[in-house]
């Protein structure tokens, strides 16, 4: 079981490094893997600390370009958000649990290929970001998957390119910074589970090698799709597996 659990946090920690200086989408991935040896709910606490270390990454190496304005209309109705999802937390159990993430990938995958094809110009309008903040705070507390969600909102803000990377990036730090004191209430990260995710480091700095090298190297298209195909064996076997 050590070792299972120790394989786990490596390789959750080199698809959170490889995803967070690649080209992204790969987060519908993490929890599962960490759920092999870590079932239920106390994933999401492992798991906030090897996110924490990958963000203060992000923003040390996207420091220009933040458009704040973007971040205070999002900011705040996500606090909401995970606020909500800790009440949605409170309430279940491991099983039920496993059945939501599994419908949380699912619909996150659908939203990513919705996408890819569709005119998503209504994330202009001002309410968008009140909807965009409430729903990406939930999902992001609750399923670590919210990337989809502030993809949509932030793709449709006239930002540039960098401005997008910066802008995301602290997003989803000051999000992960806010799930703290509900996951902590709620029993799920404590010091335990600290040293947990801190042994999934090494993985994850070489993942962040692995992406950065790779990311001009990618062909996007295919990259995306095998991804998905991935995430969609993860579903299914959240909602087959008991």
């Amino acid at each position: 079981m050590i070792e299972t659990a120790l394989l786990c946090m490596l390789g959750a920690g080199l698809v959170t490094g490889f995803s967070k200086f690649s080209v992204g989408g790969m987060g519908l991935l993490i929890l599962p893997i960490l759920m092999i040896a870590f079932p239920g709910p106390q994933a999401l606490g492992i798991i906030v600390p090897m996110y924490l270390i990958t963000d203060l990454m992000a923003i040390m190496s996207y420091r220009k370009n933040i458009d704040w304005s973007v971040v205070k209309r999002v900011l705040p109705l996500s606090i909401v958000g995970v606020i909500l999802g800790g009440w949605v937390l409170s309430g279940i159990d491991a099983e039920q649990f496993k059945t939501m993430l599994g419908v949380m990938i699912v619909l996150m995958l659908a939203l990513g290929i919705w996408l890819d094809r569709c005119d998503t110009t209504f994330m202009k309008h001002p309410i968008a970001a009140y909807a965009a903040g409430i729903l990406g705070g939930t999902v992001s507390l609750t399923s670590n998957a919210a990337g989809p969600i502030f993809s949509l909102y932030l793709m449709e803000q006239g930002l540039s390119k960098e401005s997008y990377v910066s802008t995301r990036a602290w997003i989803f730090a000051l999000i992960n910074i806010a799930k703290i004191p509900m996951l902590w209430s709620l029993g799920l990260l404590t010091m335990e589970t600290t040293i947990i995710s801190l042994q999934g480091i090494p993985g994850l700095v070489i993942g962040a090698a692995i992406g950065y090298y790779f990311l001009k190297r990618l062909k996007l298209t295919q990259f995306k799709w095998l991804i998905r195909g991935m995430a969609t064996i993860a579903a299914v076997k959240l909602f087959v597996v008991t």
